[in-house]
């Protein structure tokens, strides 16, 4: 994606120049360039778009040399690597046998949500969030080592849903306003969605120092969803334009039946009610505006609730129920938990 974002043929020749550097791990790579940064920059967009080079995280030094009259300057692009040449060999034949096994469960022939899923899924049941996991800023910590942070999460994504066939995109920007964050755009159905596999993990949202409880669960905020819907938390970085996502057809709650339009007291019980008939957890309601989720709120918490839970009394002979729900104002959703 970013090659082709590149502004004419000179970026793009600087760009394969990298490329195949990086490839063949040379300590040194001579361009056809002659502003330093600009190679520098390259390097970083090369980066983005191939997961692979996980020996490099994009620490670089570069120098310009100016030749004589008549002859091209050249700059001189020198990696930081994070292993030796065989510490590389031995740590590819890990992700590959990672890889191998990860991709034995889904099948080439399913759909690109059903794809998608799977990898979000996956990396968030098997990666763990670990601020102090070496090579965290790549793929052999999260897909080897299964303890990484966003990049590492983000990268695992990117370079699992690529041999799926799937559209991928690296992104980096700011979470919360401050916090350095990177996730994924993907293409799904033909329309680009986020996707951020880190803060689908219940352990990345928990505060420092607690603990999960068996109320923690996957969270699918950031499973497919839109622009307006990332905007609320997320702020790309805007040196590099992005595609437009404006669909939810492909949003997991919409998918799923959790995404509502407006709210309405007779589908809300009817929800809550059919969650406690099935054993579910948790039921989950979605409003596509402040509005709606305020009056959700307001009705589902106060009466409600107390409804399903003496539906819930009935059904399996209790004589008090317990439940916990988790409100979540910034994202219009409103979960709730039943203890059966």
């Amino acid at each position: 994606y970013y090659y082709s974002l590149l502004s004419n043929k000179e970026e793009k020749r600087i760009y394969r120049e990298i490329y195949q550097g990086l490839k063949n791990r040379e300590d040194e790579i001579y361009i056809h360039c002659k502003d330093a940064n600009q190679a520098n920059r390259i390097l970083g967009e090369v980066l983005r778009d191939y997961p692979d080079f996980f020996w490099c995280d994009g620490g670089v030094s570069s120098t310009s040399y100016e030749m004589d009259s008549g002859q091209e300057p050249y700059t001189i692009v020198s990696p930081e690597y994070n292993c030796s040449l065989e510490e590389k060999q031995a740590r590819q034949e890990q992700i590959d046998s990672a890889v191998r096994e990860v991709l034995q469960g889904i099948s080439m022939d399913a759909s690109d949500y059903d794809k998608i899923l799977y990898v979000y899924e996956y990396i968030v049941n098997s990666v763990e969030y670990d601020l102090e996991a070496p090579d965290n800023q790549n793929i052999y910590s999260s897909l080897a080592g299964k303890r990484s942070v966003c990049a590492g999460y983000s990268k695992a994504a990117q370079y699992l849903l690529e041999r799926l066939g799937i559209t991928t995109i690296y992104v980096t920007g700011t979470a919360n306003e401050t916090n350095s964050h990177a996730w994924n755009m993907v293409q799904c159905g033909g329309e680009y969605y986020h996707l951020d596999t880190t803060w689908g993990d219940p352990v990345y949202q928990l505060a420092e120092g607690e603990e999960a409880s068996q109320w923690e669960n996957i969270t699918y905020d950031y499973m497919c969803c839109n622009d307006v819907e990332i905007n609320r938390t997320h702020k790309a970085d805007v040196e590099y334009p992005l595609p437009e996502c404006t669909g939810m057809s492909w949003n997991y709650y919409v998918v799923n039946g959790m995404y509502y339009d407006s709210y309405d007291s007779d589908t809300a019980l009817n929800a809550l009610n059919g969650a406690i008939n099935e054993r579910r957890n948790p039921t989950v309601f979605k409003y596509f505006d402040e509005a709606s989720y305020q009056q959700a709120k307001e009705e589902i918490l106060g009466s409600l609730v107390h409804i399903a839970a003496q539906n819930l009394c009935s059904i399996y002979g209790l004589g008090e129920v317990q439940y916990y729900y988790e409100d979540r104002p910034e994202l219009c959703k409103l979960t709730i938990y039943w203890q059966y």
